[in-house]
């Protein structure tokens, strides 16, 4: 058992990755293809056995030489059945049998789930989670989602709709948010939400700044320029900044008061200001977590980048029992 690999496929809507990565974690081959999302994302599948398959066969392995191919996807994703629906960046409208088509193909077990848990996976194991085994991981991009890990396994829920981070409600009065409700934390910490935020407060703060003056001249702004003008000591970036801590400070401590986690990892595009974001959110979130708690969570910027994908995608493959029951 030692001797053999496993497969990541992190599944996008522009490219799909590969990894071939060890029982340790190590990145032993990268490739990856463009996403194919055209005729209803029909040729997505059809895309990934064929590369699959290419690179067995350039490289000299057979079925026998993995443990098992794991998956993170957009979507709902039926792990049971091993089937995706409703991921429509991939065009998926219908339910694709995924697992069926795959293991058929290859001959290798598969495995999948949806693609934050999956990050959230690999930054427990190797990542900023430390290897822990009660790690949750926030991703602020395009919108906020997240992954719960607690003993060492993913928390589903009964619909499998756990680590829904970005509907928390931060602000009763904030603004609507695509689920229909108002004030979730999406609307303010991912990245089109600081922006959101940074062009909304303009009219009211009264100091002079730079940033300020760039808006008010119609110039588009985002979320990098946004941090980088905080770092710059810009009074209304920092301000925007400070706004934004406090609601992913918010967060956080009611995360870390239901679950009480060892690491809160952030990350996503939003996480790359790194240090000088995470230090605002813990200053803010000391105000929110209860006391016995506030000392022993530690919150951290996510250290995997584009890899946390495919190593989550492995790390799946050895968290099923099926591996677990073969190598006692």
């Amino acid at each position: 058992m030692e001797d053999k690999k496993i497969i990541g496929i992190d599944l996008g809507g522009t490219s799909v990755k590969f990894a071939v990565v060890s029982t340790e974690g190590s990145l032993l081959n990268q490739w990856s293809i463009p996403t194919d999302i055209s005729d209803h994302g029909s040729h997505i599948t059809p895309s990934i056995i064929e590369s699959l398959l290419s690179f067995m066969n350039d490289h000299g392995y057979t079925s026998k030489d993995f443990i098992g191919i794991g998956m993170g996807s957009p979507g709902t994703v039926d792990r049971q059945a091993g089937t995706v629906v409703g991921a429509y960046n991939l065009n998926w409208d219908q339910v694709q049998p995924i697992r069926e088509q795959i293991e058929t193909a290859t001959g290798i077990p598969f495995f999948i789930d949806n693609d934050a848990n999956v990050a959230a996976l690999g930054e427990q194991w190797i990542g900023a989670g430390h290897n822990e085994p009660n790690v949750v991981f926030v991703t602020l991009g395009t919108g906020v989602g997240g992954g719960v890990i607690m003993n060492n396994q993913l928390l589903h829920g009964a619909k499998g709709a756990a680590g829904e981070i970005g509907h928390m409600t931060v602000d009763r009065k904030g603004y609507a948010c695509t689920c229909g409700k108002l004030g979730c934390l999406e609307t303010v910490a991912s990245a089109t939400g600081v922006v959101r935020v940074a062009n909304d407060r303009i009219e009211t703060y009264p100091e002079e700044s730079l940033l300020k003056d760039q808006i008010k001249a119609g110039n588009s702004v985002d979320t990098k320029r946004i941090m980088d003008a905080a770092k710059e000591g810009d009074a209304y970036a920092i301000s925007v900044v400070d706004e934004i801590s406090d609601y992913l400070g918010l967060a956080c401590g009611n995360i870390a008061n239901l679950l009480n986690p060892s690491t809160i990892v952030i990350g996503g595009g939003v996480s790359k200001a790194g240090e000088f974001l995470a230090d605002k959110i813990r200053e803010r979130f000391k105000l929110y977590a209860f006391p016995t708690i506030r000392e022993d969570t530690h919150i951290r910027i996510a250290e995997l980048g584009n890899d946390a994908g495919v190593i989550g995608a492995s790390s799946l493959v050895l968290n099923e029992s099926v591996y677990k029951h073969i190598s006692e």
